[in-house]
């Protein structure tokens, strides 16, 4: 089968949708013919294209090709727009010149769904839907834009792509919800979780990376990623306020549209520090620096996004603060495996005793941490892979069992 992905990110992008792209690509290319549609790099590239209007590579046995969109850098929203317009413009005569069987799209940018659902009719072969962040959920529900009148066509767009998806690959159970009640048939939707490479690999307890984060405290409270718009920041900063400086540290390891606002307005919270992402390479002493990892998303943006950090968590053997909806993903995780604990995102003092429980706890910490570790086999990254070039199959077999003779 000639499988055409649709994702402006592509390593050498470094986003986590590029390298989720490159993975689902390469597990795909096992047994069929795989195409990449892509844009010049622009999401902190270790490596820039000059322009031209397709550029064609071969990785790993898959063909990427890439259009000569803006490569603005991504820190600036009006010029990460002008990427992903000037993308989507390009992308949609050129997809419609290859040859293929089904198109996936995914979600970089947040209308490709829409845009890989148009070429899909228009050459009349299966549409699968891979799903990363909804949108205009995400853009409505992060305050990003306000829910005006082009807002509620991109709805309508998006439902119609939504409708037409032969299947739709969605990251957690509560993002699967949301979708079945936007009227995508539950037959069509399927959960394939981005997962973790297993063994986790291990830090050395004495790495420079791991003394520096953890700093002067004894029970360090870690948020690692993206301080973007989804989290529950106000609630995590006044459950700093809260606690005594008894050791705990809140540490935020990362980067984000919110990153200065957040270090501003915790300037009178000793306990509260932040700290830049660090390499590729000291992701498990970043895991291993923290006693116990938040995991937060605010309320109204359950289904919105799903946190794919927490696998990385799991395996690294750390207990989860699940600050967020009962309804998420990862709340039902923590709950069900009894590997930390779930607080309401609106209450600041309950996230603060559930760190003062924690700190003062340490046996129960060391059995959420087991804990974590045997849940995280079930997310092994193979298996999910594996899960979703079943999808994709699956979907080519039906849309091609209902054409006419």
């Amino acid at each position: 089968m000639r499988i055409l992905l649709l994702n402006e990110y592509f390593p050498p992008d470094t986003s986590a949708t590029a390298k989720m792209a490159a993975l689902v690509a390469n597990a795909l290319s096992e047994r069929h013919e795989v195409t990449v549609l892509a844009g010049r790099p622009s999401y902190d590239p270790d490596e820039r294209y000059p322009f031209a209007f397709v550029r064609r590579e071969q990785r790993d046995g898959i063909c990427v090709e890439r259009v000569g969109s803006t490569d603005y850098p991504r820190h600036q929203m009006r010029k990460r727009v002008a990427n992903y317009l000037s993308y989507s413009t390009l992308a949609f005569p050129r997809a419609l010149s290859l040859d293929v069987d089904l198109v996936l799209a995914m979600t970089d940018p947040p209308f490709a769904g829409i845009l890989g659902a148009t070429v899909a009719r228009m050459k009349r072969v299966p549409f699968v839907y891979n799903i990363r962040d909804l949108y205009p959920d995400m853009a409505v529900g992060g305050d990003i834009v306000r829910p005006r009148a082009w807002v509620r066509f991109w709805e309508r767009l998006h439902r119609a792509a939504l409708r037409q998806a032969a299947r739709v690959i969605v990251l957690g159970e509560d993002m699967r919800d949301r979708i079945v009640a936007k009227g995508v048939d539950p037959h069509h939707a399927a959960v394939v979780r981005d997962g973790i490479s297993l063994p986790a690999p291990e830090a050395d307890p004495n790495h420079p990376a791991i003394r520096e984060i953890r700093g002067t405290g004894d029970f360090v409270v870690l948020h690692a990623g993206n301080l973007g718009f989804y989290g529950a920041w106000p609630t995590l900063l006044d459950a700093a306020r809260i606690l005594p400086e008894n050791g705990i540290r809140f540490v935020f390891v990362g980067d984000g549209a919110n990153r200065n606002n957040l270090q501003q307005s915790s300037q009178d919270c000793p306990i509260v520090r932040f700290l830049p992402f660090r390499p590729a390479n000291e992701i498990p002493c970043v895991l291993a620096a923290g006693d116990v990892h938040v995991v937060t998303i605010r309320r109204g943006l359950n289904g919105v996004i799903v946190p794919s950090k927490l696998y990385s968590i799991l395996a690294a053997g750390r207990p989860v603060l699940a600050v967020a909806p009962e309804e998420t993903d990862v709340a039902r995780i923590v709950r069900r495996e009894s590997c930390g604990l779930v607080v309401d995102p609106d209450k600041p003092a309950d996230v603060a005793a559930a760190i003062q429980c924690l700190k003062n706890d340490p046996a129960l910490v060391a059995t959420m941490g087991q804990r974590a570790r045997e849940a995280a086999r079930q997310f092994a990254r193979a298996d999910e892979l594996r899960k979703f070039v079943n999808v994709v199959e699956e979907a080519a077999n039906i849309s091609h069992s209902q054409r006419p003779a």
